[in-house]
């Protein structure tokens, strides 16, 4: 969702700058942030700091601080570090020419922190001959949804992205169509909770029928989202899923926990039999459908019991891949205040029990493709060699794989996979299956 706010402001910004990969010829600096854990506020801060020096030298210079952090700590970003001219927040980035032209008149800060319950989300098209994607993409993200009613009592979201607001279903086609316009083959439809989309909005399609939508516009090949929230995992998505050659078998369903006592105190409104129902469901449904979640380790008042209740989970879902962190405070949340905190050291070793266990699993799931014929979508040359290229399977496994041409770059072609690795696979090239 980051990568995404930031292309809006490039594609907002695309007509007076171009970007720079080196910060000390920047005439505007943009640090966009996330604040869902502790780390990368306490990085948004560091790397601000940094640019101190370069406004000395270039008095002109603007600096901005936008998204989460910037919502989060509003006027505290200014009284921190003094040489920051402009903080905006979640809904504000949308209005950074206005900001701009506000700071250059005043050459005092703008701050654009309010989170509006009526906030629509703009429609922002790639303007034509941009230098911002020079290259051709073959994937991009689109949003659908801002924001979150869920108040999951670790969470920060609520507080900086704000209450869910679902984009009009004539912008996001309207967006889809000109990004397959520029040869974009696939799609993730990105929201804090996609399987709420529309529930609010009077007269808009749920997001199975959204799906639905997607998929019929031409030469999209592709569709992906995230994220799914389990309790809002309906049998009609399913089913769509299921049917639709176009969506992905893949989804990515964050469980956090596999102790229901700590699935209660995290409001997450599911129990962990309620979850397995769903992933059988999903597996009835869609045959080597893969799934990934999120993990939290140490939320307080995990005791040992519930952790290896978690460690169970891994097992018996059996993950292709998993997201785990540890436990961290954050403000605004209910589980701030919470007692019987879990101390960092037993909170890294949870952690990485919790690699090992799945490192395992990961290693069996892409052990398992060995010897068989995949579809897999080009996105470009490999970071592993130059010489080969990397793409993604339905099952959204990256595969790296040599070629006798140099022009595949957005085909679907066909490789069999010869060899696993830890997060990926290796593979022969078979044959071009579209271009």
């Amino acid at each position: 969702m980051n990568e995404n706010d930031t292309e809006k402001m490039y594609i907002l910004l695309s007509d007076e700058y171009e970007p720079t990969q080196n910060p000390e010829e920047a005439d505007l600096i943009l640090i966009n942030t996330c604040s869902v854990r502790e780390k990368p506020q306490h990085k948004t801060y560091s790397e601000a700091g940094r640019y101190k020096h370069l406004k000395k030298k270039k008095p002109n210079l603007i600096i901005g601080i936008t998204g989460c952090v910037a919502q989060q700590e509003g006027e505290n970003i200014i009284k921190r570090l003094p040489h920051v001219d402009l903080v905006l927040g979640t809904q504000g980035f949308y209005f950074i020419k206005k900001a701009l032209e506000t700071f250059r008149k005043t050459k005092k800060p703008v701050i654009l922190t309010e989170l509006k319950p009526d906030f629509k989300i703009p429609l922002i098209l790639e303007k034509e001959n941009t230098s911002i994607f020079p290259n051709k993409r073959v994937t991009a993200f689109v949003t659908i949804m801002q924001g979150c009613d869920n108040f999951c009592t670790y969470c920060i979201v609520p507080y900086v992205r704000g209450r869910e607001i679902s984009r009009a279903p004539e912008d996001i086609l309207k967006e889809v169509k000109e990004l397959v316009k520029k040869g974009v083959r696939e799609i993730t439809l990105l929201g804090q909770n996609v399987n709420s989309y529309g529930l609010k909005e009077k007269g808009y399609p749920d997001f199975a029928d959204l799906l639905d939508m997607v998929s019929k516009i031409d030469g999209l090949w592709r569709i992906r989202f995230t994220t799914s929230h389990p309790k809002d995992l309906s049998d009609k998505l399913i089913e769509i899923m299921a049917n639709n050659p176009k969506i992905c078998k893949h989804i990515h369903l964050p469980l956090q926990a596999g102790s229901n006592r700590i699935l209660k105190k995290m409001n997450r409104k599911y129990t962990k039999e309620d979850y397995l129902r769903k992933i059988e469901k999903l597996r009835n449904a869609i045959p080597g459908i893969s799934i990934t979640t999120d993990i939290i380790v140490g939320f307080p008042g995990e005791t040992e019991e519930d952790f290896k209740e978690t460690l169970e989970m891994l097992e018996k879902v059996r993950y292709h891949e998993i997201f785990s962190f540890k436990y961290s405070d954050r403000p605004f949340t209910v589980a701030q205040k919470m007692s019987n905190k879990v101390s960092e050291e037993e909170k890294k070793r949870r952690l990485k029990k919790v690699h090992e266990v799945q490192a395992k699993i990961t290693k069996e799931i892409y052990e398992s493709y060995v010897g068989k014929e995949v579809e897999v979508l080009v996105e470009g040359l490999s970071a592993k060699s130059k010489d080969m290229f990397m793409g993604r399977t339905t099952t959204n496994v990256i595969v790296n794989f040599k070629a006798p041409r140099l022009d595949l770059k957005g085909a679907l072609v066909k490789v069999l996979i010869e060899e696993a690795g830890k997060h990926s696979l290796k593979g022969k090239y078979l044959e071009t299956l579209k271009i």
